[in-house]
């Protein structure tokens, strides 16, 4: 397997969507806080989702979940899939993005490269080792994210 890209641009620049569930039961939120790298010798993605976003449960129940990228003509469905909660219903419905099922996920027919992650690893980030302006300006009303690292198993290629 192999995936080259700009590993510091990828999330941050051009940000990617995380998807956790079946077809008939997923939710899936805009990303741009990543990372690729090694772990135990396996190629893995780390996200990190704040416990009060939808996908969060999403993440927790699944031993599978997607990172998925797409060109920058889908600029406005991942800020609609960053800015609606799946709560609320179906926000894919409001993009131009159509689903793809997957045999152990799902992502969506208009991804450039979709990663197929299954979690190995899951850490609630702790306030107290963090410094202390990102605490005040990202966690004074808000618990941390929970990082979750993911094992490459699969990547799809449009």
């Amino acid at each position: 397997m192999q995936f080259e890209t700009d590993i510091f641009a990828q999330f941050n620049k051009k940000w990617a969507l995380v998807s956790a569930g079946t077809k008939e039961d997923y939710n899936a939120m805009t990303v741009s806080w990543g990372g690729m790298g090694t772990l135990w010798g396996k190629s893995v993605v780390t996200v990190y989702i704040k416990p009060i976003r939808y996908t969060w449960q999403y993440m927790e129940k699944n031993d599978y979940f997607t990172v998925s990228f797409y060109p920058e003509e889908n600029r406005q469905d991942l800020q609609i899939m960053g800015s609606k909660s799946g709560r609320d219903g179906d926000k894919a419905a409001l993009t131009g993005l159509t689903l793809k099922p997957l045999e152990k996920g799902v992502t969506f027919e208009q991804a450039e490269v979709t990663l197929v992650c299954r979690k190995i690893y899951r850490q609630d980030l702790i306030r107290d080792t963090m410094p202390e302006e990102v605490i005040a300006r990202l966690y004074t009303d808000e618990e941390p994210h929970t990082m979750y690292v993911g094992e490459v198993v699969e990547i799809l290629r449009k």
